[in-house]
């Protein structure tokens, strides 16, 4: 649609003067039977510009005055009106009648083939009293208090004083059927409605600011501390393996003699038996020791690894079988003692290694 431009008296504040009319080359039938019946004297309107000219001077006219609708408005705020059980009491006592008035500015029946209505300052006077009066305090009342809330008011009341000014009602120009003598008329077809919705919506409510977003810091989760650095690697022992690992105590085998077990009981007390194993030697690789004296037995020596060595080098663990360095102290004998046990009688026991 191409952007009309109306004539200066259709700017705000703008004064009254004669509409700008722009007419086709052929005359509408029903723009001619208007005129005739509008005009009290008798006009010849042969061509197009003597419809032009009578329309003009018919618009022109200071009677020339519009009535495009009526609102029913409340006559004092919300909180002043009268209650009373009979609604028809209520309405006569607290509503009035406004009738909305305006005059014609433009006439174009060539390229958008419009009229264009503008308010009398009668009705913009009626418009900006009540708003002032009435509807700011209902809107002031239904919002709650801010710091800049009046000077929001305030602005509000200027807008609607800028927005009356400016409002221009523009229609098919068949509305000109409605013209009556003097070039007075209402709104056909409806119309009124439209405008009663375009004034209504010059009625802005007071908004109150947004509120304000607040950051919510939520804290940030700790993870749980241990107690201390020993406690965090120090694996649980159950009283199954501490159990278990008592049969491990050795009665040292002299007076003299300290047992690694009593010596080292916290070591112990953390190791389970499942931490200490003793790999089986291989039949391919063991290490054979006799003495000199022709009858000792043979003892078997168990090929440890190197991390079961530095273990047991480390940890002075107990010797659960006599080691030959001791046998070299004591007399060769089938029959030598140690400890009470009877070398003599090895063969009643059976070896935990493979021969």
């Amino acid at each position: 649609m191409p952007q009309v431009l109306l004539p200066a008296s259709a700017a705000a504040f703008a004064p009254r003067s004669a509409p700008n009319i722009v007419l086709s080359t052929k005359v509408d039938p029903w723009l001619t039977a208007t005129l005739k019946r509008t005009n009290r004297v008798k006009r010849p309107l042969n061509n197009v510009s003597q419809h032009h000219r009578c329309l003009t001077e018919t618009l022109a006219s200071p009677s020339a005055i519009w009535s495009l609708c009526s609102l029913l408005l409340p006559k004092a705020p919300e909180s002043d009106l009268r209650k009373d059980e009979n609604p028809l009491v209520e309405a006569v006592y607290n509503y009035k009648m406004i009738t909305i008035e305006a005059y014609i500015v433009h006439v174009d029946m060539v390229s958008m083939n419009e009229v264009a209505f503008k308010l009398t300052p009668e009705t913009i006077e009626d418009l900006i009293e009540y708003h002032k009066e009435i509807h700011s305090v209902d809107t002031a009342a239904a919002t709650w208090n801010w710091s800049e809330k009046e000077v929001q008011l305030k602005k509000l009341q200027e807008d609607f004083v800028q927005a009356a000014n400016r409002f221009v009602y523009r229609t098919n120009a068949v509305a000109l059927e409605g013209l009556e003598e003097d070039g007075a008329g209402e709104l056909l077809d409806g119309r009124s409605e439209e405008v009663k919705s375009a004034i209504m919506g010059l009625f802005l409510p007071l908004l109150p600011p947004p509120p304000r977003v607040v950051d919510v810091v939520r804290p940030t989760p700790l993870i749980p501390s241990s107690t201390g650095a020993d406690s965090w690697w120090q694996p649980t022992i159950s009283h199954s393996q501490h159990n278990a690992m008592e049969s491990w105590r050795i009665v040292p085998s002299s007076p003299n003699t300290t047992s690694s077990a009593d010596s080292a009981p916290s070591m112990w007390a953390s190791m389970g038996v499942s931490d200490m194993q003793l790999p089986s030697p291989s039949s391919s690789f063991s290490d054979t020791y006799t003495t000199d004296c022709g009858s000792p037995p043979e003892y078997y020596s168990a090929p440890m690894s190197t991390a079961a060595f530095t273990t047991s080098m480390t940890s002075t663990s107990i010797p659960a079988l006599p080691l030959p360095s001791t046998l070299l102290q004591q007399q060769c004998s089938m029959s030598m003692g140690y400890g009470g046990f009877d070398w003599g009688r090895y063969q009643d026991f059976a070896l935990p290694f493979a021969m």
